[in-house]
C-alpha cells in the first residue's frame, strides 16, 4: 500500500485529505499539523450567547467548490445566507460612514444615477470617473498584467482609486493597491477594457442584459448556521481514518527514491507521495535543499499579517442603525482599522436580540505598524475609531483578539508568471503537489479547490 503525507492541517490540507480518502478509501494516508488543532484560520467560538468568527466569516458561491464540498459532507442544510433586509455596505469618508451607491461593483458603477448622487465622491472625481467612458482601451499588445493602483487611476482616477478601490479590494486582499495584480485577482476588469473599452459601459450593458444582478452581490454569500468552523471539525470527522499528527512540526524533506521527512520530534517518516499545503515561506524552507530555485521562487511571494477584533455591544449603546453588513476604511482617512464587520446584522443567531457584534480588521500590506502593536493599544485604538464613527456611548461588554501572522500573500504584478515556474518546477519533482492560498486564489473555496486539485494529481502518480 502506498503512503501519502498530507504536511498543514488548514482547510487547503483538509481539502487534500478529504479528496485523497475520496478517490481511494483504502490509502495510508497521514495529515501534519503543527499547531494543536485542525481547521487554521477557520476558527470558530462561542461566549455568552455570541457566536465569534476569529477567521474568515464566510464564503462566496461564485466559485463552486466550497458548497460542492458542504453537500458531500451533509452540510447543505447548515448552510445560511446573509440578512435580506440589509445588503448594503458603507465606505468612510471625512469621519463619516456613506453608503456605497447601488449598483457599484469594486471599482465602477453599473447604475448611474446612484453614483451621480453619491457623496462618497466630489464633483470633480465624479467628472473624472466618468471621463472612463470616452477613454481608449489599453493596447493588447502592452503588458498583460498591471497593478490595481495603475489600471484604476488611468481609467477612473485618483479619487477612484483612494475613495474605492483601495479600500474595498483592499478590505478582500489586505493589499498594496500599488503593487497588486490585477491579474491576478480582478481579471474581469481587464478583461471588460479589452471587450468593451469603458469599463462603465461594460458594466451598464452587463447590468442591461442581467437585470437585477449587479452591483454589490451580498447574496452570494454563505456561511454554516454555527460558524465556518463547522466546516473545518466536519472535515475532521471525516478523515478519522487517517493518521494525524498533531503538534508536529516537519522539519526537513529528503528524497531518494521516496519522500523522507524528519519532525522536530525526532521521528522520520517515509513517503511515496506529499502535499505540500502550508504558506509559500513554509514550503521554500523544507524545499531548500532539494530544489533551491524553487524555494527562491516560493520565497518571492510575500505575506502581509492581519488581525480581527470580536466586540460585543449592548445594542443600545451604538447611535448608528447598523443598516448594512460594515464599512471599509479608505487608507487616506488614517483610521486604525481597515474595515468593519456588524457581524449580527449579516448572519443570524451571532448575537442576543438585545446585543451587536461588530467585528474589526487589522493591519495588512498598508498598516503593518498597527498590527505590531502591543494588544491593548490596538484595541484601544480601534475602540476610539469605532466610538467616534458609529457614535458608542459605552464600553464593549468584551473583546476578543485574534492575530493572523503572514497569513495574506500578496498577489503582486506578475504574480499568475510566478506561480507557473513555481508549478513548472514542483513538476519535476516527482510525488510533490503544493496547495494554499499562495498560488491561484485566496478565498476559501479557493483553497477546497488547491486542495483537491493536488490530491487529483498526486492519485493519479504511479
Amino acid at each position: 500500500m502506498r503512503r501519502v503525507v498530507v504536511i498543514g492541517g488548514g482547510i487547503s490540507g483538509l481539502a487534500a485529505a478529504h479528496r485523497l480518502i475520496e478517490l481511494d478509501p483504502s490509502l495510508d494516508l497521514t495529515l501534519i499539523e503543527a499547531s494543536a488543532r485542525l481547521g487554521g484560520t477557520l476558527l470558530t467560538d462561542e461566549r455568552e450567547g455570541f457566536l465569534l468568527e476569529r477567521g474568515p466569516d464566510s464564503f462566496i458561491t461564485e466559485k463552486p467548490e466550497a458548497v460542492a464540498l458542504a453537500k458531500r459532507l451533509g452540510l447543505e442544510s447548515r448552510l445560511i445566507e446573509t440578512n435580506q433586509d440589509y445588503r448594503r455596505s458603507f465606505i468612510v469618508r471625512n469621519g463619516r460612514l456613506r453608503r456605497v451607491p447601488e449598483g457599484f461593483q469594486l471599482l465602477a458603477p453599473s447604475r448611474i444615477w446612484p453614483f451621480i448622487t453619491s457623496d462618497i465622491f466630489s464633483l470633480s472625481g465624479k467628472a473624472r470617473m466618468a471621463a472612463d467612458l470616452f477613454l481608449p482601451r489599453k493596447s493588447a499588445n502592452g503588458v498583460a498584467d498591471e497593478s490595481l493602483a495603475s489600471f484604476v487611476r488611468r481609467r477612473l482616477g485618483r479619487e477612484a482609486l483612494e475613495r474605492m478601490a483601495q479600500p474595498m479590494v483592499g478590505g478582500i486582499y489586505t493589499a498594496d493597491p500599488e503593487t497588486l495584480s490585477l491579474r491576478a485577482t480582478l481579471p474581469r476588469f481587464l478583461d471588460m477594457e479589452q471587450d468593451h473599452r469603458s469599463l462603465i459601459l461594460a458594466m451598464l450593458r452587463k447590468a442591461r442584459s442581467q437585470s437585477g444582478t449587479s452591483g454589490a452581490r451580498y447574496g452570494l454569500f454563505l456561511s454554516f448556521d454555527r460558524g465556518m468552523e463547522v466546516l473545518a471539525k466536519t472535515l475532521a470527522t471525516a478523515i478519522k481514518h487517517c493518521e494525524v499528527r498533531l503538534n508536529t512540526r516537519v522539519a526537513a524533506i529528503e528524497r531518494d527514491r521516496g519522500w523522507k521527512l524528519r519532525t522536530d520530534q525526532g521521528d522520520t517518516i517515509e513517503a511515496d507521495k506529499i502535499c505540500l499545503a502550508v504558506p509559500a515561506y513554509v514550503a521554500a524552507k523544507l524545499l531548500s535543499s532539494l530544489n533551491p530555485s524553487l524555494a527562491a521562487q516560493l520565497n518571492r511571494i510575500k505575506y502581509a499579517s492581519t488581525a480581527t477584533i470580536n466586540f460585543a455591544y449592548r445594542r443600545d449603546a451604538i447611535r448608528h442603525p447598523l443598516d448594512g453588513f460594515g464599512f471599509v476604511v479608505p487608507f487616506v482617512e488614517k483610521r486604525s482599522l481597515i474595515a468593519c464587520t456588524f457581524s449580527s446584522v449579516k448572519f443570524p443567531g451571532r448575537a442576543p436580540a438585545d446585543r451587536v457584534l461588530l467585528r474589526a480588521f487589522v493591519g495588512g500590506a498598508l498598516q503593518p505598524e498597527v498590527f505590531a502593536l502591543e494588544e491593548s493599544e490596538m484595541l484601544a485604538r480601534v475602540e476610539s475609531d469605532l466610538r467616534e464613527l458609529l457614535g458608542i456611548t459605552a464600553r464593549p461588554l468584551y473583546t476578543e483578539v485574534s492575530k493572523w501572522q503572514n497569513s495574506m500573500p500578496q498577489y503582486e504584478v506578475g504574480h499568475l508568471d510566478r506561480v507557473a515556474s513555481i508549478e513548472n518546477s514542483v513538476s519535476e519533482l516527482p510525488g510533490l503537489a503544493l496547495a494554499g492560498n499562495a498560488y491561484r486564489g485566496a478565498g476559501i473555496p479557493d483553497c477546497i479547490r488547491s486542495g483537491e486539485t493536488a490530491a487529483e494529481y498526486l492519485s493519479q502518480l504511479t
